[in-house]
């Protein structure tokens, strides 16, 4: 346990001495964490320096998020020491961790959408004088603050009108507000575009050159490559180690990150089948969606590319019976798709959602009902009564088959990590073996690991005949696992790629609108 003798207690602070802006601002030494007598944590160590943007990865359970809430005080350590400025603290709660200068940045925004700008930021801490809060004085910091990090808000703007870029803004805001000099940031590109993410790393270049100090947690290696200065890597609870920007490599931190090398190669399709075929034409829907055509075969995964915004999603959801399409015609070999999402299940139709929070699965319900959910048609007796022993068969080999973690098929699926969460949501469309799987954004927020499980599984399900249509913002994503890939711009899709002449640079001028050599213009 941490020794009380020569630590610094948060009365201690002087607010008035000058604030730091180089040298080192956080050391975790030792550390140590159980959760009902199991550890999570082993001698985990960990540094980072004031202007500092300090990466942290690592697959799910790793531990990151364990050692992210010691420091911020949300657990309690059971070993080991903390040190800020090079003084050891102890920090018991949240408020310790403000009153360190300590912040942090969640993946799910706490922002408030009725609120405004500057509301939102100084909301539980709002200045006051004589019990009335002071509106104008509240309102003259944020513009200082909006105008000091060069940032395009306004402060008397609803939060339900930004854009996600924006309120992530408001978020890094809140946090400046007050005086953090070390930022942590959780996923904080989950929810970005690729232009909005742009955006989000030029304020953080603004943060570093004021000093502030910057844990960056994400699962995607091309952000650490874009802004970081160290990355270190966590493993079953572990600090595997610490690489320096010029020692960091796609070999290197997969290996580091799963205790084994990872193919990253493209690997090969399976023979297309052409009278297995899903058929678009003519579709358009809003004013996102004009004059849709394509055709997508039987064992074949089908990448659809293009802007966040473009009309990716809708025209998916046209596709599986959630949206109405103004005009056009889809047909599955020949015959009309029904505009009914019910009848298109028990056509064979499958769907993983962009958000598996809000729309994949149940989280108050178990493993086995959010896998069983889509089958209770092959799972239903006479009179159409649900057979207990056939459910909890239907589930167990799903579990077995997709590898998906605790083996508990009564485990709430809310208490899992994102990626198993993700593995449930795929398993309960490929226990049924569909004709069609359309999977948007699959592998959002899910580490390096789960996310070659999850290709793997794709592909296997191409190589069975099923139709797999992939969305997906993730460039490299788009490259690896696609047979072929559409890019939609404007409405339409505007050029074709093979899979194995694609390239990231190429994927993302079609989707600004400008035609390449290695594609078809359509």
């Amino acid at each position: 346990m941490s020794k009380e003798k020569n630590v610094i207690k948060i009365s201690e602070t002087d607010a008035s001495e000058p604030r730091k802006t180089e040298g080192e601002l956080l050391r975790c030494e030792n550390i140590d964490k159980l959760f009902s007598g199991v550890q999570v944590l082993f001698s985990a160590d960990f540094s980072m320096n004031y202007g500092e943007v300090h990466a942290l990865m690592g697959e799910n359970g790793a531990g990151k998020s364990t050692l992210i809430k010691i420091v911020t005080g949300v657990y309690h350590k059971d070993g080991g020491q903390l040190f800020i400025d090079g003084e050891p603290v102890e920090v018991d709660s949240p408020i310790d961790a403000r009153a360190l200068g300590i912040a942090v940045i969640y993946q799910e925004l706490s922002l408030i959408p009725d609120l405004t700008v500057m509301e939102n930021i100084y909301l539980g801490q709002e200045l006051t004088k004589g019990g009335m809060r002071q509106k104008k004085r509240m309102r003259g910091r944020t513009l200082d603050l909006i105008k000091k990090y060069d940032l395009n808000l306004n402060p008397d703007a609803p939060v339900e009108v930004l854009s996600m870029a924006d309120r992530q803004m408001v978020e890094v805001l809140k946090a400046l507000s007050q005086d953090a000099k070390l930022v942590i940031m959780d996923e904080p590109t989950s929810s970005l575009s690729a232009s909005e993410a742009e955006h989000l790393f030029k304020t953080i270049e603004g943060l570093k050159s004021k000093g502030v100090g910057i844990i960056y947690v994400t699962h995607r290696l091309e952000e650490v490559y874009r802004i970081a200065d160290r990355l270190t890597v966590m493993r079953n609870g572990e600090v595997v180690g610490t690489l320096t920007k010029e020692e960091i490599n796609p070999k290197t931190v997969t290996t580091m990150m799963i205790g084994r090398e990872i193919k990253t190669e493209r690997q090969g399709r399976a023979p297309r089948n052409e009278e297995m075929k899903l058929e678009v034409s003519g579709l358009s829907y809003g004013d996102l969606l004009k004059d849709v055509n394509f055709t997508a075969y039987g064992g074949e995964i089908l990448g659809i590319g293009g802007l966040v915004g473009s009309g990716r999603t809708e025209l998916v959801h046209c596709i599986y019976g959630i949206k109405k399409p103004k005009t056009g015609k889809i047909t599955l070999n020949g015959k009309p798709v029904s505009r009914s999402v019910i009848k298109n299940i028990n056509d064979g139709f499958g769907l993983v959602p962009e958000d598996r929070r809000q729309e994949g699965f149940n989280p108050i319900q178990t493993i086995e009902k959010n896998i069983c959910i889509a089958s209770y048609d092959v799972l239903a007796k006479v009179l159409g009564l649900v057979g207990a022993k056939k459910e909890r068969i239907w589930a167990e080999t799903a579990m077995e088959d997709y590898d998906i973690r605790p083996r508990d098929r009564n485990f709430f699926v809310e208490n899992m990590s994102g990626g198993n969460q993700q593995k449930v949501v795929l398993a309960r469309w490929l226990a049924r073996k569909p004709r069609v799987l359309i999977l948007d954004e699959p592998t959002v927020g899910v580490d390096v690991g789960v996310r070659a499980e999850l290709y793997r599984f794709m592909r296997e399900s191409a190589a069975k005949g099923s139709i797999i249509i992939m969305v997906s913002s993730d460039l490299f994503e788009l490259v690896q696992i696609s047979d072929r890939i559409l890019v939609i711009h404007d409405g339409k899709f505007f050029e074709e790629f093979e899979g194995d002449k694609a390239t990231q640079q190429s994927i993302l001028l079609a989707s600004s609108g400008e035609h390449t050599e290695e594609g078809v213009a359509l």
